[in-house]
């Protein structure tokens, strides 16, 4: 088998809905619209606090608990939607110790009746108690759940992964992007000797009488449902701190005992990949919060402030380089990638799962920037290039809007690639570094949608990019450049491309110099003398095709 197939049959297996695209055609269900739409029992309230209790039995493979969610009135209604998945089915409702009544809303939905009058303004609480066998992941952490494992000492070695699939795969929740807690705490009781790890910072363990221990943790800052997990094994721990652009960080490791070693050697980039993306990307965004790398039972996810580690303590992704330019393999793809999202996905998060681009297209760019930092531009340059391999243009990278829908598997390399194409356009380093911190300083902690970050680039740039991003997000074609050497000059033009597009692109005219034409989607020609034929190169560093006509 060639190279390139054996890159397309692997990163397959890395991104989600590689090889099963978005069809912009096909048809939804009212489900996919009570999961992916602000429904009107989803609007009219503001979520402000998540209390979320859950007792894991591993054994059993059952979960059982209550979330308390506080919220407060935007305007007056009787009905709140919440979400839970099947199996795990709703016990009891109540609100002021009332109980209260509802009923399904599709597969995958509650709706609440609330007997208590909900006044605009007012803050207000409901409890929500289920139980049941959650589903169990299929492929974590793409088609995920909880996954059910045992460590090399015959232990539970227990993990949740839920991105895309939804929050409510094992929890009771709003379970869409728009709508965060300002804070949520996190209380996980498992038997003895296991522990939990989930986000935020640990408050307190009580060891009950029946021999199950309850970890309590507390997430001060805002945080996206998928992003919220349960780790359950018999942890080893170690600890760390950087000396950051905020303060003191702390850095905090679980993993498996048989593991403490490796962890303790592999796990050293952390703070590279700390400092690279801070000189990037702006400081830590949950300083409060600390940093975690947590040893779970499949390869990895971009869980906020407890990032989950499954590459079996090697570089590359899983000891391969997914640029096939060597680069990749200087460094541990899950410690950077898992990591690079606590910018990108947990600080600015997609408000719809369409623009899911956001996340992985930033989070791709992010480790060329990450070998730029530390093995210099040509490297980030490099690596980034060799990512194209992957990108298989047979669907938009956006999605369907509304109902639950990614993109294609190309929001990955393809985003890298767009947004490395970007910042040739803008050709000042130092203003393309402003931009990718300005975006975290100016969307801290928020939820976006997609054409709010296209705006903003525009906007810092001062560069009409508008036709760019509809071209790399919106098409499947790759924009290319047709010129042509007619009596020693040089006629150019862009095909294959949306219309109006007129993207400048670097160009050698004479022996490796290189300067901007300004092609449009009708022949130009270049005003000046003459072109050497053999002169004549595109920039590499442009995600395009180059014909001569």
């Amino acid at each position: 088998m060639k190279l390139c197939s054996l890159l397309f049959a692997f990163l397959a297996l890395v991104m989600p809905g590689f090889l099963h695209s978005q069809n912009q055609a096909q048809a939804f269900t009212l489900d996919d619209t009570l999961r992916g739409s602000i429904t009107a029992e989803r609007a009219w309230w503001d979520l402000t606090f998540y209390d979320l209790r859950v007792a894991v039995n591993p054994a059993e493979r059952t979960i059982s608990g209550s979330n308390t969610i506080h919220y407060r009135v935007v305007e007056p209604a009787q009905v709140l939607q919440i979400d839970l998945q099947p199996p795990l089915r709703i016990e009891a409702a109540e609100q002021d110790g009332q109980a209260l009544d509802f009923k399904p809303a599709g597969r995958n939905a509650y709706l609440i009746q609330l007997k208590k009058a909900q006044k605009t303004g007012a803050r207000e609480a409901l409890t929500i108690r289920y139980s049941g066998k959650p589903r169990t992941a299929r492929r974590a952490p793409w088609d995920g759940g909880f996954s059910w494992s045992k460590d090399p000492a015959g232990q539970h070695f227990v993990a949740t992964s839920c991105q895309g699939l939804g929050a409510s795969v094992w929890w009771p929740c709003k379970d869409h992007m728009y709508d965060e807690p300002d804070s949520q705490a996190i209380a996980v009781t498992v038997p003895a000797p296991l522990m939990d790890v989930s986000n935020g910072r640990l408050r307190r363990v009580t060891e009950n009488a029946d021999g199950t221990r309850t970890f309590e943790w507390f997430v001060s800052n805002p945080i996206n449902n998928y992003g919220v997990n349960v780790n359950i094994a018999d942890y080893a721990h170690f600890a760390d701190t950087l000396h950051g652009e905020k303060g003191v960080l702390t850095l905090d490791y679980y993993v498996l005992p048989a593991n403490l070693e490796k962890a303790k050697n592999q796990f050293q980039q952390v703070k590279g990949m700390l400092r690279a993306f801070e000189h990037w990307f702006g400081p830590y965004p949950f300083y409060e919060d600390g940093y975690k790398l947590v040893e779970v039972p499949y390869l990895g996810m971009e869980h906020q402030s407890s990032v989950t580690y499954g590459n079996g303590y090697q570089n590359g992704y899983l000891g391969r380089d997914l640029s096939n330019t060597g680069w990749g393999n200087k460094w541990d793809f899950i410690i950077i990638h898992e990591s690079g999202h606590e910018w990108f996905a947990n600080n600015i998060t997609y408000r719809d799962i369409a623009d899911m681009w956001v996340h992985e297209g930033f989070t791709n760019y992010s480790e060329s920037l990450y070998t730029e930092y530390h093995f210099g531009k040509e490297a980030g340059a490099a690596y980034v290039r060799g990512t194209r391999a992957g990108i298989q243009n047979r669907a938009p990278v956006v999605g369907v809007y509304g109902v639950n829908s990614e993109g294609s598997g190309d929001m990955y390399p393809k985003g890298g690639n767009m947004l490395h194409t970007i910042r040739q356009i803008i050709d000042d380093d130092d203003q393309w570094r402003s931009i990718l911190r300005g975006l975290n300083r100016d969307y801290y902690h928020r939820t976006v949608d997609g054409a709010e970050i296209e705006s903003y680039i525009s906007r810092r740039s001062g560069k009409k990019l508008g036709k760019i991003f509809d071209q790399y997000l919106r098409s499947t074609a790759i924009p290319v450049l047709e010129y042509r050497f007619v009596k020693g000059g040089l006629e150019y033009r862009w095909a294959d491309c949306v219309e109006d597009f007129d993207m400048p692109v670097k160009v050698a005219l004479s022996k490796g110099k290189f300067e901007f034409i300004h092609p449009t989607t009708g022949w130009q020609t270049l005003k000046r003398k003459r072109v050497k034929k053999k002169h004549f190169q595109v920039d590499e560093n442009f995600y395009i095709l180059a014909l001569e006509k």
